[in-house]
């Protein structure tokens, strides 16, 4: 569903990248309201309200992830879904250098030689476009900071939704009756097929997040990583083969690197885990022989692999304690 919605922000014109926007929060809170009383799952409300830094952390992540739905609609609806789909593609590399950068995690030879292959990307993307691609820069950076934002507030993903749309109502309902009050709003002039494209603007950002929220618990991190890799290269696709967007060849290679960066990551990721399970069966085997397991050597935190989605920013964590968690549930 996320890889497919370039197809689903077009059918929204004339309607411009402000005013879905402003549908997509409002029409976003109805839709996550109806799901928490559904499901009866209020009482964290008080414990948010009990809690100002986390208030103030909840703001911050509405405000970054308005930049982030408000860049991406209005690209994909002037014609740059593969420069949004990079921005995608080189998140989890802006991930790692947030990581390495605000939290002083320590990186393996393999991350360091991905995050090199990605920044040589995207100074080939620049010469490419003859600018920096800052439309990618700006999403993925956005996305970023807003995982790590979501990582600190630590609520479930539909209780999170609820709380930044919730900041963003007042917000983009006022601007809604401006735009009324202008003779500007289209949800109104353009019919009630079109007032309910809108209207379902919030549909098409909570049922991925319900579905990622129920996928969460049932598979294991390292795959629900790399099967976020499937959105961008499904709005790369859409962007070459059905937009019809250029393609030159520095754009290729560009994105050459970018792919092999992310196949650094995601071996080095995998690597780390297989090997880690591996140690955790030997110690699990010698424990029961009555022999003391050696310990192993401490391992580098793994960085995450991916984050995407509204309130779905959850990343994949495939540290050590993360393994043995998984391997203690199996």
């Amino acid at each position: 569903m996320w890889g497919l919605v370039p197809l689903f922000w077009p059918l929204l014109k004339p309607a411009g990248a402000l005013e879905i926007l402003a549908h997509r929060m409002t029409w976003s809170l109805a839709v996550v309201a109806v799901a928490l009383l559904v499901l009866k799952r209020g009482r964290w409300i008080r414990e948010l309200l009990a809690d100002p830094r986390r208030l103030g952390l909840i703001t911050l992540a509405a405000t970054v992830i308005t930049v982030n739905w408000g860049l991406y609609i209005w690209s994909v609806n002037t014609g740059h879904v593969v420069e949004s789909s990079l921005g995608y593609f080189i998140n989890p590399l802006v991930t790692i250098t947030l990581g390495v950068l605000l939290l002083k995690e320590r990186l393996r030879p393999a991350q360091w030689g991905a995050v090199g292959v990605g920044f040589a990307a995207v100074v080939v993307l620049a010469i490419g476009y003859g600018r920096p691609p800052w439309i990618s820069l700006v999403l993925a950076f956005s996305f970023a900071c807003y995982g790590l934002l979501k990582k600190k507030v630590n609520i479930g993903g539909l209780e999170s939704l609820a709380a930044e749309t919730a900041v963003q109502f007042l917000p983009a309902l006022g601007y809604l009756l401006w735009l009324g009050s202008q003779g500007s709003s289209t949800f109104a002039s353009a019919g009630a097929s079109h007032a309910a494209l809108l209207a379902a603007t919030g549909v098409v950002t909570a049922v991925p997040l319900v579905c990622f929220g129920a996928a969460a618990i049932r598979v294991p991190l390292s795959t629900l990583g790399l099967l976020q890799y499937l959105a961008p290269v499904f709005q790369f696709l859409l962007g070459v083969v059905y937009f019809h967007e250029e393609m030159p060849a520095e754009r290729w290679t560009g994105f050459g690197l970018v792919w092999l960066a992310l196949s650094i990551l995601t071996w080095d990721a995998l690597r780390t885990a297989r090997s880690t399970r591996a140690r955790l069966v030997r110690a699990e085997r010698l424990a029961r022989a009555g022999s003391p397991p050696q310990a192993a050597a401490p391992e580098a935190p793994a960085a995450p692999l991916m984050g995407k989605g509204t309130g779905a920013a959850p990343v994949v964590d495939v540290t050590p304690a993360r393994v043995q968690r998984e391997t203690a549930a199996d």
